[in-house]
C-alpha cells in the first residue's frame, strides 16, 4: 500500500491541488462571479419571485464558473486516467452538457416563473463539479473491465 502511494505522489499532489482550486473558487464565488441566486436560494424561495438579473452578466458569470470547473475537471481526468481518449470523450461531455444546461437555464429562467426547484437544479449542474464526481468512477470501472 505505502509503496502504491509513493509511486503516485506526484499524481497524488497534483490530484489534491486540483481540489484545492475546486475548494478556492467555491470560497470566492461571490467575489468572483456575478450571480445573484447565490442568495436568493440560500432564502426560502419556494414562493418568492425570481430576482431581478442581469442576463448578460449571469451568462458570462455562470460561463465562466462553468468553464473554470470543466478545465479543473479534465485536469484532474488526465492526471488520474493518463488516457487522451478519455480526456477528449469528457470535454465532448462537457461541451454537450453546457448546451444542453445552459439552454434549460434560460429557458425556465424566462418561461417558467415558478419552477424554483427545477432552475434550482440545473444551476447547481453548472455551478458545481458535479460531473467529474460521476466521469471519474464511471471511467475507473470501463478501465477495470477493460483488464479483465
Amino acid at each position: 500500500m505505502l509503496n502504491k502511494i509513493a509511486e503516485n505522489k506526484t499524481k497524488i499532489f497534483f490530484a489534491v491541488c486540483i481540489i484545492i482550486c475546486f475548494g478556492v473558487i467555491r470560497a470566492f464565488e461571490k467575489s468572483l462571479f456575478y450571480d445573484p441566486f447565490l442568495e436568493y436560494f440560500e432564502l426560502d424561495f419556494k414562493n418568492l419571485p425570481y430576482p431581478e438579473v442581469d442576463g448578460l452578466k449571469l451568462f458570462f458569470g455562470l460561463f465562466s464558473r462553468y468553464f473554470l470547473n470543466t478545465i479543473l475537471s479534465l485536469g484532474l481526468i488526465y492526471v488520474l486516467f493518463r488516457d487522451i481518449d478519455i480526456l477528449k470523450f469528457s470535454a465532448f461531455l462537457y461541451v454537450f452538457f453546457l448546451i444542453i444546461l445552459f439552454a434549460s437555464f434560460f429557458v425556465i429562467l424566462n418561461y417558467f416563473p415558478t419552477a424554483n426547484w427545477l432552475l434550482f437544479y440545473v444551476r447547481r449542474f453548472i455551478i458545481q463539479p458535479i460531473f467529474v464526481l460521476l466521469f471519474i468512477p464511471a471511467f475507473y470501472y470501463q478501465s477495470q473491465n477493460l483488464k479483465k
